[in-house]
């Protein structure tokens, strides 16, 4: 008997959320989709959700500003 993947429709993979509004992870898509940023493979990388995209926003900054002044 196979099993089914993770990755086929259907599959029952657990996905988590970081919610912007409360700054919590939800384990599967509890809010608004407005709200939310994901979906996470695991729940530290939602818990981290925006330690990283401000260490991405820093990084673009300072690329942008090589790139302007040459």
């Amino acid at each position: 008997m196979s099993q089914l993947s993770d990755d086929l429709p259907g599959s029952t993979k657990t996905e988590y959320w970081y919610n912007t509004s409360t700054g919590e992870v939800e384990e599967g898509q509890q809010s608004a989709v407005t709200k939310l940023w994901g979906p996470y493979a695991t729940y530290e990388e939602a818990a981290n959700a925006m330690k990283t995209a401000q260490a991405r926003n820093e990084q673009w900054e300072e690329e942008n500003k090589r790139w302007t002044e040459g």
